[in-house]
């Protein structure tokens, strides 16, 4: 990782905001409405580098620190966040890839990652395993030097796009407590038995394939196990999480600004008994709460990246970051919406985008209501209580 000057910093997001509003901007509308995967978006995405933003520059990535992606997911975000997630989870497996991997498997799997030309995705929920991760029914059984994988993961981004997944199954279903009999697999398309099952239709996070992964019989090489060690999966995986809520958070920031700025925009063109609507006491005031509400998420996020930065566990910072920013993307949204009235319900304002795009944050990557848990769990052993 290499820590980020404050200018190289401003150089890196002008870069990204310029591919936001040469090339995003001018499809996310219709791509969002038709359901369009922005297909044409990621040889762009690779030359900048987006593929690979924390990936070590040894492996062919840019090394950049967790506060520099954190703006580049923001950045993305505001311009139409679907397109943050198509690196979302991709760095959610490098991280597990480059933190737990052996050597062999950096090797073999991040220079690849870094250019884009592996692009990962999380395999982490089933039908009946959510939050409660430990209740995972995929299993991973030792066939000579391969596991065979039996099973199906639910609302997995990237899940057709992308062409490697970071799997979590059971090679131990009897261990005890649960979480020492999950291992964590890397698996790659094509194979023979692992197919998409059924594409999911949502609310928001439209133009990104979420869709359920299924394995009949898929054969993993031993090499395929992240760190070659059984039993460590589900820690490798909480650990990578962390990174993945700070993103989680950036993206919440990004839509909640978006939607913030068309608000203020409106707001300042819009007239009613005589006057702009943002002159009117009750729109100033949602104003100046939305604005408050975003510039306190947005440090929190920043926080939680330098922590994650100086090394050791920020389950604690990563929490609180996903959990406000999330909360407040929400609320802002709402207000963005009412301070347009009617205009704010229409298609023809991309404030109903926003406000679509708004739950993601609240349920994904560990619902609100696992991090108000993991949030006062920290807490009670950080004051020893």
């Amino acid at each position: 990782m290499t820590q980020v000057s404050e200018e190289t910093r401003r150089q890196i997001v002008s870069l990204v905001r310029e591919f936001v509003a040469n090339d995003v901007l001018p499809i996310a509308s219709r791509y969002d409405n038709e359901d369009i995967y922005p297909q044409e978006l990621v040889p762009t995405m690779c030359d900048l580098g987006l593929f690979g933003i924390t990936i070590p520059e040894e492996y062919g990535g840019l090394g950049l620190d967790q506060t520099t992606m954190a703006m580049i997911f923001e950045e993305l975000s505001k311009g139409w966040m679907s397109v943050a997630g198509i690196i979302g989870t991709h760095h959610v497996m490098a991280s597990i890839v480059g933190d737990f991997g052996t050597e062999k498997q950096k090797e073999r799997l991040l220079p690849s990652m870094a250019s884009g030309d592996i692009r990962g995705a999380l395999g982490l929920t089933e039908p009946e395993a959510g939050s409660d991760v430990q209740n995972i029914q995929t299993t991973a059984k030792m066939d000579g030097e391969e596991y065979i994988l039996n099973g199906s993961k639910m609302f997995i981004t990237n899940g057709e796009h992308g062409n490697a997944v970071a799997v979590l199954a059971k090679t131990d279903p009897n261990a005890e407590p649960r979480y020492r009999g999950i291992s964590c697999f890397v698996v790659q398309k094509p194979a023979h038995g692992f197919s998409v099952g059924q594409h999911i239709d949502k609310l928001g996070y439209r133009g990104l394939d979420t869709v359920e992964l299924v394995f009949d019989n898929v054969r993993v090489s031993t090499e395929n196990l992240v760190g070659g060690e059984e039993g460590r999966g589900y820690s490798q995986v909480l650990s990578a999480l962390e990174s993945g809520r700070i993103n989680v958070a950036a993206r919440a920031v990004g839509v909640a600004t978006a939607a913030f700025e068309a608000a203020i925009k409106y707001a300042s063109q819009r007239k009613a008994f005589g006057k702009r609507i943002a002159d009117h006491q009750a729109i100033a005031s949602k104003l100046a709460d939305m604005a408050t509400k975003i510039e306190a998420a947005r440090l929190l996020t920043y926080e939680a990246a330098r922590k994650r930065d100086e090394g050791g566990r920020v389950d604690l910072e990563a929490g609180m970051a996903k959990l406000f920013a999330s909360e407040v993307c929400g609320e802002v949204t709402m207000e963005a919406m009412r301070i347009h009235g009617g205009y704010g319900y229409i298609k023809e304002y991309p404030v109903e985008r926003y406000y679509r795009d708004a739950p993601l944050m609240i349920i994904g990557e560990g619902t609100n209501e696992i991090q108000k848990l993991v949030i006062a769990r920290r807490l009670l052993d950080k004051y020893g209580v």
